[in-house]
């Protein structure tokens, strides 16, 4: 039996289901918030929810929004429960369910008329993303923001009617200004070095294609915070329907599941007031670097070192490679060597004891995480959570082979098929792309290191070139099993 998730059967939920324990109707927005996708759900959703159950902060409720077509079927599906979530935390001696209510509407996305309309009410005060690492316009090589896009370059000439969210945020800031209005700050919460320089480097460069004035404006008056989010969230599925079913009685149409860590650090720079979050966790510091470089290189660095091999040996969850001798041996052995020598040190932090919560993190078995997903958009996640660290060793005149090898994994992951010959379904936004170069890198390495939006300075090295096309001969003539013994026995 169960009890489809509503405002109206909150109180016929079992015993063993958190809910709300305040008012919802007496919510207010205070923050509009891109992309609610899973993560944002597990995560500053929660963060809010906590809040609202101390009593606090019930005029920071959160409004959805999105760009995107796709993201009308998940708006419909929260819509139908009253844009309540149940969100199932999972470990492997571990599992709670609770329904979170931080969440008081969710605007249709792509109508940028009523987005625009609801960015330039005075009571949204905090504009917050998680759009992906690809929603930044950014120029791989370089790291900056890309104004020759061409979507950027056409809200510039028609501001008005914007279709990015950069075009969006921007339009709304144009008509607080034009008002008199206190501009919102703008948060992002992906994982991006500097996400908030980011963000900034994309709405005064969209910006100063408008109106060098109007740059200058944004520039100087609104605050783009940075921040370094943390929990692994993996997609939703008719897996984590039925277990939220059979275990909880709760039917809802799109649940999330995640580990119970979570972690968010967070400057305190807001142009016109914040929640009280460090009442429930958030951490305000002056400067978020610190965490967010030992976040990016040692775990999203670690997921892609364990990605594309177990990609190559079938592997389909990510606890299921980490139980793989080679697998785990790999990550320790490159994140020993190679990853958490180029990590500054952090306040009150030990980098090896971080490293050991991630192996722990990445063991969970009740995660369901697919090493599918971890493998994703590879063309936008290795600029930012791999090359980087390269660089680091190569200018500190390192070797860097075991990150050489990660390289080689990727290529001959994105050529297509596993060691044992099954097709990999396309899994980049570039993958005609990747895959092509793949294939010619199979007969001439540079071939990938010759993207130069991907590798710049690091594909012209001549050391690591020599390390990468080693590594990827070793992968197809022997596969990855025999490429990885060798490896770590040295």
């Amino acid at each position: 039996m169960t009890t489809k998730l509503s405002l109206s059967n909150l109180a016929s939920l079992r015993v063993a289901v958190d809910r709300p324990r305040y008012d919802r109707s007496g919510l207010k927005a205070g923050i509009l918030h891109f992309g609610v996708g899973n993560f944002h759900r597990a995560h500053q959703a929660v963060y809010l929810d906590d809040l609202f159950n101390l009593g606090l902060g019930h005029d920071w409720a959160l409004v959805g929004a999105g760009v995107f077509e796709g993201e009308k079927a998940g708006r419909e599906k929260l819509a139908r429960q009253d844009w309540l979530t149940t969100v199932v935390e999972q470990d492997e001696g571990h599992m709670s369910a609770r329904v979170t209510g931080a969440m008081i509407d969710f605007l249709t996305p792509g109508n940028a008329a009523a987005i625009i309309e609801k960015l330039a009410d005075p009571s949204i005060k905090i504009v917050s993303l998680t759009i992906t690492e690809g929603g930044y316009f950014i120029d791989p090589a370089s790291g900056r923001f890309d104004p020759t896009h061409p979507d950027i370059v056409a809200d510039a000439r028609n501001i008005a009617a914007p279709r990015t969210v950069f075009g969006i945020i921007l339009a709304g800031l144009v008509r607080r200004r034009a008002d008199g209005i206190v501009p919102f700050t703008v948060m992002s919460c992906d994982n991006i070095p500097h996400n908030g320089r980011v963000t900034a480097d994309g709405v005064v460069g969209l910006a100063r294609l408008v109106d060098e004035d109007l740059a200058a404006w944004v520039r100087d008056t609104v605050a783009f915070p940075n921040a370094m989010v943390d929990r692994i969230t993996p997609a939703t599925s008719e897996r984590e329907r039925k277990i939220l079913a059979d275990d909880f009685g709760v039917e809802d149409a799109w649940p999330v599941f995640c580990e119970p860590f979570r972690q968010w650090v967070l400057e305190d720079r807001f142009t016109d007031g914040r929640p009280p979050l460090e009442k429930v966790g958030v951490q305000f510091v002056p400067d978020v670097s610190p965490y967010e470089q030992m976040k990016i290189r040692i775990l999203n660095g670690g997921h892609a070192a364990i990605a594309y091999p177990a990609g190559l040996m079938d592997i389909h969850f990510v606890h299921e490679a980490m139980a793989e001798p080679l697998v785990r041996g790999f990550l320790e052995k490159v994140e020993r060597e190679e990853i958490i020598p180029t990590v500054p040190p952090v306040p009150d932090t030990s980098l090896q004891a971080y490293y050991q919560l991630i192996e722990k993190r990445f063991s969970n078995p009740k995660i369901g995480d697919t090493v599918r997903r971890l493998c994703l958009d590879g063309s936008n996640r290795q600029p930012k959570f791999i090359i980087p660290t390269i660089a680091d060793r190569l200018n500190a005149g390192k070797d860097a082979a075991g990150l050489a090898l990660e390289s080689a994994l990727w290529c001959r992951y994105c050529f297509g098929t596993t060691d044992s010959g099954a097709v990999i379904e396309p899994n980049d936004p570039n993958w005609d792309r990747m895959q092509a170069t793949s294939v010619k890198a199979k007969d001439d390495p540079s071939a990938w290191l010759a993207m130069e939006d991907i590798y710049g300075e690091v594909g012209r090295s001549a050391s690591f070139a020599a390390a990468f096309a080693k590594a990827l001969d070793a992968l197809w003539k022997d596969g990855a099993r025999a490429t990885l013994t060798r490896y770590l026995a040295g």
